[in-house]
């Protein structure tokens, strides 16, 4: 075993071993601060899994210590097996060091009643654990202290169904968040289970009107342009991130929403991006000149998001997703980040042209 992986090791059973949701955050802490001083010395892919497995260890940990509160709180062991899920970037196992919560919770079958109780208070206590660990709420409300993203099976496919059946935008972006999902803690049969139900959700009506798949597409082809027609990085123009580039929602987004679509197209379950990638490649469903340039352009992408410096707040890492002026200014980043835009814009040129081709069949 390496140094550094030991190292590892040691702070992830640090957290593993937490009591209480302080010294989850204190142990957390510890691990992003010994992360962050390595990010120079290893490869950008190994450094994103590092951080990963941080952030899997606390949110596990979490759970642990949700049952545990609970338990002590009078409202006794989970009725029944239960499942803890990721989307978002957590889905994808591509996290910077800093997250807010995206997650879900799948429970089995049992007494309804029981069940809708005792996982409204977990849902709700685990939110305030993961907040108090240092995961913001979600902006956007995707967590399982909101209804909408827990229940048991039969409650998530219907979920599902209503939201492939409606197919406006809203109902189509939650189908796209869903897709991300990851199992976290608990019970993996429910999270497998729950991986089949999409898939078989997203394969209904393919080739017809209802083709969910082309309506995922009819989303994905809206993004923020971020070359302008000279072939110029377009940065925010006014405010306080005013010249400045959105490395979110600039580059990683708009490829994590292109190769999305294509998994979702050709079936593959992965939700990571680079397996997702991988998988691409395998079936030969893309051109491998296509993958190679956005292969190159993901791995720029999850670099630019780890590099923007972070700021300490009561003692955690944060930042934002935006990559300050000073550092684009820089030749060799410039160019990485031209180079990585100009992929974006092919990839949605074509994927442009597919959505013309499916609404003009549909009329």
């Amino acid at each position: 075993m390496s140094h550094e992986t030991a190292m590892n090791n040691g702070g992830l059973q640090a957290i593993r071993s937490a009591s209480s949701p302080g010294l989850l955050r204190s142990a957390r802490i510890e691990e992003q601060n010994v992360l962050h001083g390595r990010f120079a010395s290893m490869p950008i892919l190994e450094w994103n899994r590092a951080v990963g497995q941080m952030h899997d260890a606390v949110m596990g940990q979490a759970c642990h210590l949700c049952e545990e509160m609970l338990r002590q709180e009078g409202f006794g062991p989970p009725p029944s097996h239960y499942a803890f899920i990721a989307f978002g970037s957590a889905g994808r196992a591509e996290q910077t060091l800093w997250s807010d919560q995206d997650n879900g919770l799948i429970y089995g079958d049992g007494d309804e009643a029981e069940s809708t109780a005792y996982f409204e208070a977990f849902g709700n206590k685990l939110s305030l654990i993961l907040e108090q660990a240092g995961y913001p709420p979600c902006p956007g409300n995707v967590m399982l202290s909101n209804p909408l993203w827990r229940g048991d099976l039969s409650r998530w496919e219907r979920q599902f169904m209503e939201w492939r059946d409606a197919l406006g935008w809203e109902q189509v972006r939650y189908l796209m968040i869903a897709s991300d999902m990851r199992h976290i803690y608990g019970d993996q049969v429910l999270s497998v289970a729950l991986r089949k139900t999409m898939k078989r959700v997203m394969e209904l009506d393919q080739g017809t009107e209802r083709d969910v798949i082309a309506a995922v597409l009819r989303n994905t082809v809206r993004h923020k342009a971020a070359l302008n027609i000279l072939g110029q990085v377009i940065t925010e123009p006014t405010g306080e991130h005013a010249g400045d580039f959105d490395v979110k929602y600039g580059l990683y987004i708009p490829i994590v929403n292109a190769v999305r679509y294509f998994a979702l197209q050709y079936g593959i379950e992965s939700s990571s991006t680079w397996e997702r990638i991988s998988q691409l490649y395998q079936l030969e469903a893309v051109p491998t000149r296509w993958l190679e340039s956005c292969r190159k352009a993901f791995a720029t992408a999850v670099k630019f998001r780890s590099i923007v410096p972070p700021k300490p707040e009561d003692g955690m890492l944060t930042g934002t997703h935006y990559l300050p002026q000073a550092m684009i200014k820089q030749k060799e980043l410039r160019r990485e980040l031209r180079e990585s835009l100009s992929t974006v814009r092919l990839m949605y040129r074509t994927l442009q042209r597919q959505h013309r081709y499916a609404e003009r069949k549909w009329l």
